[in-house]
């Protein structure tokens, strides 16, 4: 007989004894479990209890060592554990632990009080956590950024809810963070945030700064309002920066940003943005910054302005596409004295787009308005201004005729234009339609292709201007432009080769691709009247061939080499072997290109002693070389090597046989390797110096600037990163820019460090100091942003 049932069977006879019975006692054998039905008021839910000892009287439970009780999913454990199943309260002492609910709470405590009806308790000297599961001795987290808190009360006043008196918030690992929130007073909503009152913030233990009130999110669902981490820093030309924003959840799709910055060395700067998304096929997203600026220098040279930026997208019924790329700069000086990145600081250009698009059966329909600006110096008003409103255009790709072997396209466009620049303005609407059909019969043999075209093109104007060299004045004159085009392209079949012996492992193949093309435009007897608002007015007559080679060098894993690579049981050829990439690699592709004029002076376009464009030569290389007439166009060289996924070098040379001289160098490198990486450049360029009207001197003639950029890490890594970058002009022998950034990432913090110096001439001389403390979860001080990283 076990012995539960002589416990039962010794207590039941006693009890026959008397009149009237006595309270029952049931003693359990060890870590037996008991499930305990509920009262009328938590129908269903029974309760489940494990202890070494289990006493009972009437619905009262007294449990000893190694106690468990399941309800719902929460699981209570303690050293011991007074139960009452009436009202629901158990009654933890030793060890006391509650894990569940929805987001994987975990409470440990010297002792408390839980209801297991009402979800709700009272516990004394603990630690929290949510986003931790534990399984015995493991641990693990349900999400990327668990949150931790300590108190010496805990009051659980609901299913997900929590109040902390004397207590600490951090997203550190206990029992030594390195930051905490002190606070005497802490609500938590599990499923939201946590509410800070009167609260310290601390690193190891020392008190840095007071906040009055503080929102620490719990989970990373939704988003809330509220004052984002303050910023602050120090720089030669701003002074002393610092300053906050609040960000504005307006709903589930639209969200705002709007914040300040004091610089006390210049005044105040503003900055927003707004971000919507109305539908799964439109966004909307837009930005401001301003400065109100007192001035520097002992004149007070006011350098503010705004920059304001819009961008939105949107798929309308019947397959229209809508985009607003929309930019104002209200001066070029503003972006040089305030922009924190280079790149963008010397842009001299503004660019500003809308339009709508539909494309049916290879013809493509477009109604667009568009402002283009280009700041020739950092003077106010200094600046070109070309506007499109209103364009409607078309074109197409090749369509057959009839279903026979000769093809037709067409481009097409009738638009309202504009220019303006000092000394020189049209009218506000300056119409001008262009049309120019294509025919073309290309004939395929044995690998040879020969595509002879033909072309006509009409555009007619209602302005001009006078032909006389410079800038010239606009007449109100109309102007109708007519050219036809003629040209033949031939190509070669191309020449390849496998090698036979492997390189590093890997098969080579190598291929030619010789091709020739001769082209001829007549007609074009205006081209110094045409008022220059885009590539369609700068068409010339030009009489030319062009001839050039392409060659190609491919590199693939030998198929021995490719099996032993594929995982066990699976071949290199079939579908899941693509782990093992045995396909062609282009690993270098090298082009040269040249060009003979017949008529060497394009239908007298050219202008003898200053910078002529064409498109007959812009689309050839976008560096400008006419300045008299000449026969040989430079010697255009482009290289590409793609070694691996981690390396890319290109290189596009320039090379005038006439002058015998370089006209343009440029080179990009980029290469990584696990967390170090690196990448420059040089751009070497001699070309003719362009005259501004603001400036009778011709400008610069050479450029040699060199770029870099080298470092190790990443902004997730733990442990150390770094970086630098920088750019040097040597034809002038001046650091242009330079910048130094140094980050160290624990498991819950980060601190970086940057060093960053601009020279930008008299408009800015500055340097910079900028550091941000990374809080996991919460948000940075300081004032460098993550998308300012080098790394």
């Amino acid at each position: 007989m076990m012995p539960c049932n002589k416990t039962c069977i010794t207590l039941k006879m006693l009890c026959h004894l008397f009149l009237v019975c006595a309270a029952l006692t049931i003693q359990l054998p060890a870590q037996q479990a008991t499930v305990v039905p509920q009262a009328d008021t938590a129908p269903g839910e029974d309760v489940t209890i494990k202890a070494r000892q289990q006493e009972k009287s009437g619905q009262k439970y007294a449990l000893r060592g190694d106690v468990e009780i399941e309800f719902r999913d929460y699981t209570l454990r303690a050293d011991e554990v007074n139960y009452d199943a009436d009202s629901g309260v158990a009654t933890a002492t030793g060890h006391v632990t509650l894990d569940g609910g929805s987001h994987d709470e975990h409470i440990e405590a010297s002792h408390g009080d839980y209801n297991v009806h009402a979800q709700t308790g009272h516990f004394f000297d603990v630690t929290g956590a949510t986003g931790v599961r534990f399984k015995g001795k493991n641990v693990s987290l349900t999400t990327d950024d668990p949150f931790i808190f300590t108190g010496a009360e805990v009051e659980k006043t609901g299913r997900d809810h929590y109040i902390v008196t004397r207590g600490t918030v951090t997203s550190c690992r206990l029992p030594d963070p390195k930051w905490t929130f002190n606070a005497s007073r802490i609500t938590v909503d599990v499923r939201g945030s946590a509410r800070i009152y009167n609260s310290t913030f601390r690193i190891k233990g020392v008190p840095i700064f007071y906040f009055p009130f503080t929102a620490h999110p719990v989970t990373s669902v939704g988003r809330q309002s509220g004052f984002l981490v303050p910023t602050f820093g120090a720089s030669s030309r701003k002074g002393t920066i610092i300053g906050d924003s609040f960000y504005w959840a307006i709903n589930r799709s639209l969200d705002a940003t709007l914040g300040a910055e004091y610089y006390s060395s210049r005044g105040w700067a503003q900055h927003g943005q707004f971000r919507a998304r109305p539908s799964q096929h439109s966004s909307i997203e837009a930005s401001y910054f301003g400065v109100l600026d007192r001035g520097f220098g002992p004149t007070r040279i006011d350098q503010g302005g705004q920059d304001i930026r819009l961008n939105a997208e949107a798929l309308f019924p019947g397959g229209v596409r809508g985009v607003v790329s929309a930019n104002y700069l209200s001066s070029f000086i503003f972006r040089l004295a305030f922009t924190e990145t280079f790149s963008q600081a010397v842009n001299s250009e503004v660019k500003s787009l809308g339009f709508l698009s539909k494309s049916h059966d290879g013809y493509f329909f477009n109604a667009l308005a568009a402002r283009y600006q280009n700041f020739q110096s950092a003077t106010r008003g200094d600046l070109i201004t070309i506007a499109h409103f209103p364009s409607l255009q078309m074109s197409s790709v090749d369509h057959s005729i009839a279903g026979g072997p000769v093809y037709w396209s067409i481009d097409a466009a009738a638009e309202g234009v504009t220019r303006r620049e000092p000394d020189f303005k049209t009218n506000d609407f300056v119409g001008r339609i262009d049309l120019n059909p294509r025919l073309s019969l290309p004939w395929f043999f044995h690998g040879w292709t020969f595509r002879p075209e033909a072309g006509f093109r009409n555009t007619y104007y209602t302005q001009r201007r006078s032909d006389v060299p410079g800038v010239g004045t606009p007449l109100d004159q109309d102007l109708n432009r007519r050219s036809v085009e003629l040209a033949a392209e031939l190509r070669p079949p191309t020449v390849g080769r496998i090698f036979e012996r492997p390189f590093f492992g890997r098969s080579v193949k190598h291929t030619i691709e010789p091709k020739v093309r001769y082209r001829v435009i007549n007609g074009v007897t205006s081209f110094r009247s045409v008022i220059r608002f885009d590539e369609r007015d700068i068409l010339s007559d030009t009489s030319e061939i062009e001839y050039g080679i392409t060659q190609r060098l491919f590199f693939k894993r030998r198929d021995k080499e490719c099996a032993a690579a594929a995982p066990p049981g699976i071949s290199a050829s079939s579908p899941n072997g693509a782990a093992c990439d045995n396909g062609p690699h282009e690993f270098i592709t090298w082009e040269v290109v040249n060009r003979y004029y017949f008529d060497p002076y394009f239908g007298g376009s050219i202008i003898t002693g200053q910078r002529n464009v064409l498109a007959v030569t812009e689309d050839l290389t976008g560096i400008a070389f006419l300045t008299e007439p000449r026969r040989f166009s430079p010697i255009v060289s482009r290289l590409r090597m793609r070694a691996s996924a981690n390396a890319d070098i290109s290189w596009q040379l320039d090379y005038d046989s006439r002058k015998g001289r370089i006209n343009a160098s440029t080179a990009f490198v980029n290469y990584r390797l696990g967390d170090f990486f690196l990448g420059g450049s040089h751009a070497f360029l001699q070309s003719p110096g362009e005259i501004f009207v603001s400036n009778p001197l011709p400008a610069p003639t050479r450029f040699d600037q060199f770029r870099m950029l080298a470092g190790y890490g990443n902004p997730n890594r733990r442990g150390l990163s770094g970086a630098f970058s920088m750019g040097f002009d040597s034809n002038r022998e001046f650091l242009q820019y330079g910048s130094v950034q140094s980050s160290y990432n624990w498991d819950c913090c980060g601190v970086s460090v940057e060093y960053r110096r601009f020279a930008l001439g008299s408009v800015r001389n500055e340097n910079q100091f900028r550091a941000s403390f990374s809080l996991a979860n919460i948000g940075s001080f300081g004032n460098m942003k993550r998308p300012e990283k080098l790394f």
